[in-house]
């Protein structure tokens, strides 16, 4: 017991928000201090990551599809989950030393936030990787109750709290009450899915290439999922699939939206399927309490609007929707002990 006492003074715990597109991390006592693209640039042809680990996070997003010969850069998490094991445990490494803001440390305690639906198969290899990236005792928490609790939801008390957290792999449902989900969804649609259809449509319509990267600024610029009180243009640049040069075309946000139909349709479904689950005494409680979004795609501007008009709820945003999760693991962190029965370890999965 002293033991652990003493190596709880000297290791800053973390909570981790693994995400598709960023990773957060927070840390117990003093907040997020890192948020990083989840990039990894290596060697081509190898798990060996460029420059000692420096090129992880936004150094290697800047690399994205504009790397050298001989580099490769590898987002290591798809869907929400590890698709890249080794490389993923090389991100995660760098992340708890930057975090840590020194070499070498006192192995933490780390929990991680992860996507309700994942398979057993898949949590072992979230446990692995924080483990093998240093951590001394990992935890596993469902994303949509850190999301919710780092909303500010009071997820312990007997009401209904709705979460809708719209990530860049996963987009998570849940209605909250005594700390329990009573009912959800998770699905594999969100903000990359959104980019993807814009690539897809430039394609299509326009007989033009354009980059993820490319695809992410047409949508924070002119994208929506409701009908904008001002429609507008934007100016964008691509490589001509039949000429093969470089072209500019104009869109509209008209044209955007309509890109984004599919993916916002499913997010939308997936909210409305929830909900008709959800039993008549929570459900009432939503009338007046409405739902909460967060997440980074959740920023989509008129998404808040559609499923209001979808629902006939009221709809919020969560302050800063992109930390949510982080802040939620934070949470969870300081009360350890109160919350241990909803956390996983290693023993619960393996």
């Amino acid at each position: 017991m002293f033991l652990n006492k003493l190596i709880g003074l000297f290791s800053l715990d973390m909570g981790i928000d693994l995400g598709t597109a960023n990773t957060l991390v927070y840390v117990r006592n003093k907040g997020i201090v890192l948020a990083e693209p989840s990039y990894v640039a290596v060697k081509n042809g190898t798990k060996e990551v460029l420059m000692n680990g420096e090129a992880v996070g936004r150094e290697a997003k800047r690399m994205y599809r504009l790397v050298p010969p001989g580099i490769e850069v590898i987002r290591p998490l798809k869907d929400g989950v590890i698709a890249n094991f080794e490389v993923a445990e090389a991100m995660l490494t760098y992340f708890i030393k930057k975090a840590h803001r020194r070499k070498h440390f006192i192995s933490p305690r780390v929990l991680v936030a992860v996507p309700s639906g994942i398979t057993p198969v898949e949590e072992r290899a979230v446990l692995q990787a924080a483990e093998r990236a240093g951590a001394r005792e990992v935890f596993l928490i469902e994303e949509p109750r850190a999301a919710a609790l780092g909303a500010g939801l009071p997820i312990h008390e007997p009401v209904a709290n709705m979460i809708v957290d719209v990530g860049g792999g996963t987009t998570e449902v849940a209605v909250i009450s005594v700390a329990d989900v009573v009912e959800s969804r998770s699905i594999r649609v969100a903000g990359d899915d959104m980019d993807e259809a814009i690539i897809q449509y430039m394609r299509r319509n326009y007989n033009i290439a354009i980059g993820e990267n490319t695809a992410e600024r047409i949508k924070i610029q002119i994208g929506s999922a409701y009908p904008l009180q001002e429609e507008c243009p934007m100016t964008v640049r691509g490589l001509d699939q039949i000429a093969g040069l470089p072209r500019a075309v104009t869109v509209t946000s008209e044209e955007i939206r309509e890109a984004l139909k599919e993916p916002v349709h499913t997010i939308v479904e997936a909210v409305r399927s929830t909900l008709e689950s959800t039993p008549p005494e929570l459900a009432a409680d939503l009338v007046e309490r409405g739902m909460v979004l967060a997440g980074g795609g959740s920023l989509l501007r008129g998404l808040d609007k559609l499923l209001n008009e979808e629902t006939g709820l009221p709809v919020y945003f969560a302050e800063d929707p992109i930390s949510c999760v982080a802040r939620g693991t934070g949470m969870f962190l300081e009360r350890l002990e109160e919350f241990a029965s909803i956390l996983k370890t290693a023993d619960d999965v393996l």
